[in-house]
């Protein structure tokens, strides 16, 4: 009996590592307007899909829809609504944690 309960705990116990939310880490971020500062990093799917946020700066969100092109959203102002970025954003052969806008050559990267 005792060892039934252990297993069921450890299973739950691995089933909310699991199912936990992404933590964001401390990165460095590069975008356009902005240039280069320090950011917060969370990956939001396993597509690679990712934020990037700041204090100061935009909150951008890098949706994944094929390998090697993503669409991107901004949330410029602390409570606003995302605004869709033109264009498709395709990764940088130069540098595989970049992305750039093929509307506007408008770069996001993300180390």
């Amino acid at each position: 009996m005792m060892e039934s309960a252990m297993r069921l705990l450890f299973g739950c116990v691995v089933a909310g590592l699991l199912t936990a939310p992404a933590m964001a880490k401390d990165a460095r971020c590069f975008t356009t307007d902005d240039g280069e500062y320090p950011c917060q990093f969370e990956t939001l799917d396993d597509a690679g899909s990712f934020e990037i946020s700041a204090s100061g700066k935009p909150t951008f969100q890098l949706w994944i829809d094929s390998p090697g092109m993503a669409m991107v959203g901004a949330v410029f102002e602390p409570g606003g609504r995302s605004v869709a970025l033109p264009g498709n954003y395709l990764r940088s052969a130069d540098d595989g944690a970049c992305w750039v806008s093929d509307a506007t050559d408008t770069e996001i990267c993300a180390w």
